[in-house]
């Protein structure tokens, strides 16, 4: 029977360890339900001004409303809808009633409507939420100036070419000019941790079954 001693503990430790992962999923998954209410308190709240001093950790999704124009020139950045198909979001300069520069994502325009001129309407409201996001990484090709285009929503890189405060409002009221505005959601956050836990629970149970079964088998032989 001392033989069989080695294989239990390995197959208990190994379970413990499968099981211990399903936990910290589980852990993780209450987490992102905290963060991803609180972004949804954020982004449903009342807007308020545009702070002075936008900060990422402060100010991410919050609501916000401003009043100004929209300034000439634009940047295309590749996206997709799936009712739509390919096309892209509208980066347009914004300049506030206090003189500030701005970076207003406008919306969605499908690829045929890319080239249509659009120039803003005048003095106009606009409410939206505040968003750094994260579309750019280390494999994001750099963008194509000269066809204006762009494949990923750097908003430090993207201020600097329109000239404004690295600040990007999502808006969420229609601009106009065929633009359809794509608000900022919670939906578009990936949370998986309850299906890994899920799955690393299944791994611990087979493993615990191959265990029993390698067992049974050690034991008869020895017998």
């Amino acid at each position: 029977m001392r033989r069989l001693i080695l294989p239990l503990l390995f197959g208990l430790c190994g379970a413990a360890v499968l099981i211990g992962l399903g936990v910290w999923q589980l852990q993780r998954l209450e987490w992102k339900e905290t963060v991803l209410a609180a972004m949804a308190a954020r982004i449903g709240g009342p807007p308020i001004p545009l702070p002075e001093t936008p900060e990422k950790t402060r100010d991410n999704y919050q609501t916000v409303t401003l009043t100004g124009r929209f300034l000439p020139g634009h940047l295309d950045v590749m996206s997709g809808q799936k009712l739509v198909g390919p096309g892209f979001r509208v980066i347009a300069p914004f300049e506030t009633e206090e003189g500030r520069r701005v970076m207003v994502d406008r919306g969605f325009v499908p690829d045929a409507e890319r080239k249509t001129p659009r120039t803003g309407a005048g003095v106009t409201e606009i409410s939206g939420n505040l968003l750094w996001p994260d579309d750019a990484d280390s494999y994001t090709p750099a963008p194509n100036l000269t066809e204006n285009l762009w494949f990923a929503r750097d908003v430090v890189t993207m201020a600097k070419a329109l000239n404004t405060e690295p600040v990007l409002i999502v808006a969420f009221t229609d601009t106009g000019e065929g633009v359809s505005p794509v608000p900022v959601d919670t939906m578009s956050v990936p949370n998986n941790h309850f299906q890994y836990a899920m799955t690393w629970f299944s791994l611990a149970l087979v493993w615990l079954g191959m265990t029993v079964f390698w067992l049974r088998r050690m034991a008869l032989r020895i017998n």
